[in-house]
C-alpha cells in the first residue's frame, strides 16, 4: 500500500473521474498539532457509497497542503507519508514512495521503526501534522526560582511567566511518541502538561546559567534569544531526540520577586544612591525643611514647634553640620576630579593627529603602522602672523628658511650669519 503523486493537470480533469473519494485535513488552527483526514465522496461518480471511515479505498485521493505532513496509517502502523504539498493517489499495490520533502533521509529512517510489515488490514486512516511554528504557549514559574545576583551578591528569588514556542522536526517520531492512540485532533494544551513540566525545569536550569555568567537579574528578560538557545540545548536530548520537536522561541513578558527579595533590592538601591554626596546633602537639606514645615503646622503653636526644633538643632546640630561638611567636601574632590579629567581629555584632544593611515593618535607615533607623528608646519612671522605656507599672509614676508646653509665662501652655517666671513644669510 502506498502514493502515487497525482499530475496536477489531472486533478481537474478526466482522471477526477476515477477518484472514489477525496480526504483533507480536518479543522486545523495555530494551536493543533494533529488532526484526522476528513473524507468526500464523489457519490455521483462511485458506488462506494457504503464505504466506511476505517477503509481507504483503492484510488482515493489525498491532499496536502503546505507545512503539513500527512501520515497514512493500516491497522494503527504507518504504511507511507509525505511532506509535500499536492494530491497523492492511494496505490494498494504498490510499495511506499515516501515522499519526505525537505526531511530528507531523518524521516526515512524514523519510518523504518514505525512501518507496517504486512497487507492491508482493512482500518487505514491518514492523519496530518502541523509542521508549522506553534506560536503562543503560556507558561509561568509556580514556585520562586532562586537566583544569586553579584550585583546585589545576594540570593533573589523570582518568578517569571510568557510564552514560548515549539516546532516539529521529526512528524513520524512525534506521532509514535507525542500522540494518544486513537486521538482525531490534538492540540497543544491537550499534551502540555507533561511538557510543561519539563520545559520549567529547563528553564530553571537556564536561568542559573545566567546567574553563572554574571547577568543581572533585573537584564534577564532582555537575554530571550540567549535564553532560547540555552533552552534548546537543555531540552534538545529529551524533546528533539525523544519526541521529534524543539523549542525555537522563549520570550518573557516579566520578572517579579518575592517580598524578602524586593526589600534586599531596595536596599542595596538606597544605599547606591546614599553613597553619591550631592544625594546625601540633598536628603539632609530636606530633612530640616521637612522638620520646619512640621514645626509651622504644630497643634501647640508655631513657636513651640520651632523651640522643639531649636533644641533638636542643639543636640543634634553638630550631627548635621559635620554630615554636611563632609557631603561638600566629597563634592568638591568630586568636582575637582572632573575638571582634571575634562582638562586632560582637552590636551589629549589638543595633541591628537591623524596618521595617513587613518587611524587617530596622540602619542609621537602611530598605534598602527608605526610612522611618526607629523612635525608642525606653521611658523610666525615676524609681523606676528600665524601661517602656513611659503609667504605671510598679513604682509606677504617670505618664509623665514631653516636648517643649515652654505656661504660663499664655503662656511656651513645655521644661523643667519656666516660663522667665517660674516656674511648675512641669502
Amino acid at each position: 500500500m502506498g502514493l502515487i503523486k497525482a499530475a496536477a493537470g489531472a486533478i481537474g480533469g478526466m482522471f477526477a473521474d476515477q477518484w472514489l473519494e477525496t480526504i483533507q485535513p480536518g479543522e486545523m488552527d495555530d494551536k493543533t498539532v494533529f488532526v484526522r483526514g476528513v473524507k468526500t465522496r464523489n457519490d455521483k461518480r462511485s458506488s462506494n457509497t457504503k464505504a466506511t471511515d476505517q477503509t481507504i479505498s483503492n484510488g482515493s485521493i489525498i491532499q496536502v497542503y503546505d507545512n503539513q505532513c500527512m501520515i497514512l496509517t493500516d491497522g494503527g502502523k504507518i504504511v507511507d507519508f509525505t511532506t509535500e504539498p499536492g494530491a497523492f493517489k492511494v496505490d494498494n499495490s504498490s510499495s511506499p514512495s515516501l515522499f519526505a520533502g525537505q526531511f530528507g533521509d531523518v524521516l526515512k529512517d524514523t519510518f523504518e521503526r514505525f512501518k507496517f510489515g504486512g497487507t492491508p488490514s482493512g482500518s487505514q486512516r491518514v492523519y496530518y501534522i502541523n509542521l508549522q511554528e506553534i506560536k503562543g504557549i503560556k507558561f509561568g514559574t509556580k514556585s520562586p526560582i532562586s537566583y544569586f545576583d553579584n550585583f546585589y551578591n545576594a540570593e533573589l528569588f523570582l518568578r517569571t511567566f510568557g510564552s514560548y514556542s515549539i516546532k516539529i522536526t521529526d512528524p513520524l517520531l512525534f506521532y509514535g511518541q507525542a500522540i494518544p492512540k486513537n486521538a482525531d485532533r490534538v492540540t497543544i494544551e491537550d499534551i502540555n502538561e507533561q511538557y510543561l513540566a519539563e520545559f520549567l525545569s529547563a528553564l530553571q536550569s537556564a536561568i542559573n546559567r545566567f546567574s553563572m555568567e554574571g547577568v543581572r537579574v533585573s537584564h534577564v528578560p532582555s537575554k530571550s534569544m540567549e535564553l532560547s538557545k540555552y533552552m534548546a540545548e537543555v531540552l534538545d536530548d529529551d524533546w528533539k531526540k525523544l519526541r521529534g520537536m524543539e523549542v525555537l522561541s522563549v520570550g518573557i513578558q516579566s520578572v517579579s520577586y518575592d517580598e524578602e527579595s524586593q526589600k534586599l533590592i531596595n536596599v542595596r538601591n538606597q544605599g547606591a544612591m546614599l553613597s553619591d554626596p550631592t544625594i546625601r546633602e540633598g536628603y539632609v537639606q530636606g530633612s530640616i525643611a521637612r522638620g520646619m514645615e512640621a514645626a509651622g503646622s504644630n497643634a501647640a503653636g508655631a513657636m513651640t514647634g520651632f523651640a522643639g526644633i531649636g533644641m533638636g538643632m542643639n543636640s543634634a546640630g553638630g550631627f548635621m553640620s559635620a554630615a554636611s561638611q563632609s557631603n561638600t567636601a566629597q563634592m568638591q574632590a568630586q568636582a575637582n576630579a572632573m575638571q582634571q579629567q575634562a582638562q586632560a581629555q582637552q590636551a589629549n584632544n589638543a595633541n591628537a593627529w591623524t596618521c595617513s593611515c587613518g587611524e587617530k593618535n596622540t602619542g609621537k607615533f602611530c598605534g598602527k603602522c608605526g610612522s611618526p607623528k607629523p612635525q608642525n608646519e606653521t611658523w610666525t612671522c615676524s609681523c606676528g602672523a600665524t601661517n602656513t605656507g611659503k609667504f605671510c599672509s598679513e604682509c606677504g614676508s617670505p618664509k623665514p628658511q631653516v636648517g643649515p646653509w652654505t656661504c660663499s665662501c664655503g662656511a656651513t652655517n645655521t644661523g643667519k650669519f656666516c660663522s667665517e666671513c660674516g656674511k648675512p644669510r641669502q
